[in-house]
């Protein structure tokens, strides 16, 4: 079984690492140029985020060739899916395939704007991770066929903020403060190359949101402008290490 992530805060590797196989990072493959691969079993897991998967997924889906008895794609969230693994599997169907299962787990919350760090944690319980996630990875190795499906009203919802995320201009959103020891962590945590350190830390305009720079730094120096709360997340299950190897792009 071959499993291609992609990971801010570690979340989406904890699924992963659950189902077990040849993880492979999406980050680290999505600029190769062949990008055909062949196994028993394929799947994708990402973070959802504003009801989306992040554009390095999309940009990895619509280039790769993927060859498989079963497909499958599980999306992460901390607050509502939206219509995503919906509009996932439409876009699959106009490149000749079709994912065999789909489904989403809801984990912790790490939207620093939308809620507090503190208040998730005393919510995750609640949320049952580790029974939902166990039932996913039972599902897959059973080899289920299933896909999850969204309301009118959630399509709706989706379509409508998938039309407000603002394009490019990602920079303007981060502050650094004088904590900041310039130790590089946040560009080698970033998926997308994002980040420069040199005598100060740079944005550029290719954030994909994941908020691993923000959630990673060592001396949390790193904030949004309307964040909630400065406590920060990372899977307990994922190792910093883990997240720079899956990320650091060189």
């Amino acid at each position: 079984m071959t499993i291609f992530y992609f990971t801010g805060t570690g979340n989406s590797l904890a699924v992963a690492k659950s189902i077990e196989g040849n993880l492979i990072s999406i980050p680290q493959v999505v600029d190769g140029s062949n990008l055909h691969y062949k196994d028993d079993a394929i799947g994708v897991i990402f973070p959802i985020y504003s009801f989306q998967e992040p554009k390095m997924v999309r940009q990895f889906l619509d280039k790769a060739k993927l060859e498989a008895d079963y497909l499958f794609a599980i999306g992460t969230y901390g607050n509502m899916p939206g219509a995503t693994m919906m509009n996932l599997q439409k876009r699959a169907e106009k490149k000749g395939y079709r994912f065999d299962y789909t489904n989403h787990l809801l984990m912790m919350h790490n939207s620093l704007t939308v809620s507090e760090i503190g208040k998730g944690l005393d919510k995750l319980p609640g949320k049952k991770v580790e029974e939902h996630m166990a039932k996913i990875v039972d599902d897959i190795k059973n080899r289920k066929r299933m896909n999850v499906s969204a309301g009118l009203g959630m399509r709706a919802l989706t379509a409508a903020v998938a039309s407000t995320i603002p394009k490019g201009e990602s920079a303007k959103k981060y502050i650094v403060n004088s904590g900041c020891n310039k130790c590089g962590i946040c560009s080698k945590v970033c998926p997308s190359k994002n980040i420069t350190v040199s005598n100060k830390v740079n944005f550029h305009d290719r954030c994909e949101g994941c908020l691993a720079c923000v959630h990673l730094c060592p001396q949390n120096a790193i904030h949004l402008k309307r964040e909630r709360s400065d406590k920060r997340w990372r899977n307990p299950e994922v190792l910093l290490n883990e997240i720079i190897q899956a990320n650091n792009r060189g």
